[in-house]
């Protein structure tokens, strides 16, 4: 990749990050009430990425060549599944009806429950946001979710309703649906198809006519920015994408990052048209990138304050608190020789996700792996396929089990990651476990089943409305019943047709036990689990079961218990393989046939006390799988 040098014969950015550059040249120092710095914020698949791709396809931002759907989602796997999994911001220009050219910063969010930090921390970045709604489906539990994310963040709502071509479409019914499910005055709705490009004019206009301009202070002022998002890049070290909010950031200044006391100095500076195309500055109110040889994503924090070393603002903004993980699993290589290969897959996957945290951890049946922190199941999902494809490694999921805390005797408090890792039962005065509210939105139709599995689940109702023939439903959940198979569970008995979106919401005591799996006697650490003590024996009988199947029959009889402590609460028993003893005895004395058979008992007998039963890998895999 060949560099482009600068009047003073200094290297810069590679040739790519240049193209277009006389594009954006008139873009410096453009006055704030230009600006319009906004978000699109949506349930999943109601056609956010789709609408930012006629954007970027109506303001020039690509070239007809380049364009591709959803160019914003830049993964394999985001084309694949038709999903945002990370934010991304795309800078563009745009002549309005007046005749003023409007500078539109927009930033594509993610709409899946696992990815709301993504969601929070870009809607600081803006002061508006188009609240897409498929016009046939209407407001879904996400919608709801990310809706009021965006209130949170004071930002000015304009209602888009998409897919208004399809024949199931009824945008006076949505419309009404929406001021009386979130309470927004939707009569002056855009109707828009993102697909074929109607009503995309409309949508620019009401961008620059309904959502405000920036707040901020002048290029004179002390350098104050957020930043907002970072990522790695092979070539220039971790990108940070920042929004300044007063002052001006230019190439060569020194910056401290006020969260961490870090000092850089900035190398680069420029925008996302979605290339990254080079400026000499950053003013009031723009978002922009800069990169300052920084070496890793985990040293910038999201929400920090980015302020001049020499001129310092005088205080720093609110920032937001990281993302936490609530989904923990062991991941460990099928094969042990590639251990090695998985920590530096997890490495590298870290630089460009901070939130996805790993610890090495080893374990009796698998041998060594890595106990791992994601911030929800398709997070999970997403990392695991990942390190499949891109690094080419096979991969053994244990159960996933959520973060609990434990109040010991002594009055310590400590959290509990990995249920084989859990203190003396003596030691531990009580137990507590993440709870959730849940918000289930569904046709009248499935009510009956949904209240009953969320029954099963020990779900407490809070909640119970009505909007037009749709009910929704919240419900205080713990979500150790939440992260095995219930979303799974949810669509199957409503054909899909249901919506899930949750928020944790506190700890709660309970009362949890730890369930072993005993194999031949001799504990199988992968497979224990915390349960809740009503569950205990339902969950155990069940994997008892499931281990019967997978497990191949030995030389001996082999016994499979679920224990509490020391207490049995379900067992299987695999019956031994008999070899013929007596097939040479033809004819003849009985007790010579009796005594061969219990010379063979004998055997078995002590082949029990001292053999080893050989679990294939296959057993765990499917063991793991299991939901309820």
């Amino acid at each position: 990749m060949r560099n482009v040098a600068d009047h003073k014969g200094r290297a810069t950015l590679p040739d790519c990050l240049f193209r277009r550059s006389c594009y954006i040249a008139h873009m410096t120092n453009t006055p704030l009430s230009h600006i319009r710095n906004f978000s699109i914020v949506a349930h999943i698949d109601h056609g956010k990425s789709t609408l930012a791709d006629r954007l970027i396809q109506t303001c020039g931002g690509l070239a007809e060549r380049e364009m591709s759907q959803q160019v914003l989602d830049s993964m394999d796997i985001e084309k694949e599944r038709g999903i945002t999994i990370k934010a991304q911001t795309v800078r563009l220009h745009y002549k309005a009806k007046d005749g003023e050219m409007y500078v539109l910063n927009l930033i594509d969010t993610p709409g899946h429950v696992d990815f709301a930090y993504e969601v929070s921390r870009s809607l600081r970045a803006c002061e508006g946001s188009l609240l897409v709604v498929d016009a046939s489906q209407g407001v879904e539990a996400q919608t709801l979710a990310n809706v009021y994310a965006a209130l949170d963040a004071d930002h000015e709502i304009v209602p888009v309703l998409n897919k208004i071509d399809l024949p199931a479409a009824e945008p006076d019914r949505i419309k009404e649906q929406i001021e009386e499910v979130i309470g927004l005055d939707a009569s002056d709705a855009v109707m828009i198809s993102a697909k074929t490009g109607i009503g995309i004019p409309e949508v620019l206009e009401a961008i620059v006519t309904r959502l405000p301009a920036p707040k901020g202070g002048t290029t004179k002022d002390a350098l104050k920015a957020m930043l907002v998002d970072s990522w790695y890049d092979t070539y220039l070290g971790v990108i940070v994408l920042v929004r300044v909010i007063d002052g001006e950031m230019k190439k060569g200044q020194q910056i401290r990052l006020m969260g961490t006391g870090a000092r850089y100095t900035v190398e680069r500076i420029g925008i996302i048209t979605p290339k990254l195309v080079a400026t000499d500055t950053l003013g009031p109110g723009e978002i922009g990138f800069i990169t300052a040889s920084i070496k890793e994503v985990a040293d910038t924090r999201v929400g920090d304050t980015i302020t001049e070393e020499k001129h310092p603002t005088a205080e720093a903004l609110p920032g937001f608190k990281p993302a936490q993980p609530v989904v923990f699993c062991g991941l460990f290589p099928v094969d042990a020789a590639d251990f090695e290969d998985l920590r530096a897959a997890m490495g590298k996957l870290r630089l460009n996700d901070a939130s996805f945290s790993f610890e090495m951890e080893t374990s009796a049946a698998l041998g060594f792996g890595f106990r791992c922190g994601f911030l929800g199941l398709l997070h999970l999902e997403i990392i695991q396929e990942r390190l499949e494809r891109e690094f080419n490694l096979d991969l053994i999921a244990t159960a996933p089990s959520v973060v609990y805390r434990m109040n010991m005797t002594n009055g310590d408090v400590i959290e509990l990651h990995n249920p084989a890792d859990m203190p003396d039962v003596v030691k531990i005065a009580s137990i507590e476990e993440p709870w959730i509210k849940a918000t289930i939105l569904t046709p009248d139709d499935y009510l009956g089943p949904i209240l009953k599995l969320c029954q099963e689940r020990r779900g407490i109702q809070t909640d119970l409305s009505y909007v037009g023939k749709r009910a929704m439903v919240t419900y205080q959940l713990p979500l150790n019943e939440v992260v095995f198979d219930f979303y799974d569970r949810l669509k199957s008995i409503t054909k899909g047709y249901a919506s899930f979106d949750y928020q944790i919401t506190g700890h709660e005591a309970g009362d949890l036990v730890r369930m072993s799996i005993l194999v031949n006697e001799e504990p199988v650490d992968a497979l224990s689990m915390l349960v809740h003590r009503s569950a205990a024996e339902k969950r155990g009988r069940v994997m008892c079961e499931k281990l019967k199947d997978l497990i191949p029959r030995h030389m001996f009889k082999i016994p499979i218990q679920a224990a509490i402590g020391g207490r049995v609460v379900a067992r299987e028993t695999i019956s031994a393989m008999r070899k013929d003893v007596t097939a040479k005895c033809y004819g003849g004395d009985a007790t010579r046939k009796r005594k061969l058979l219990d010379k063979q008992k004998a055997g078995k007998k002590r082949m029990r006390q001292f053999g080893k039963v050989e679990i294939p890998q296959e057993a765990f895999i499917e063991a793991l799988k299991i939901g309820d």
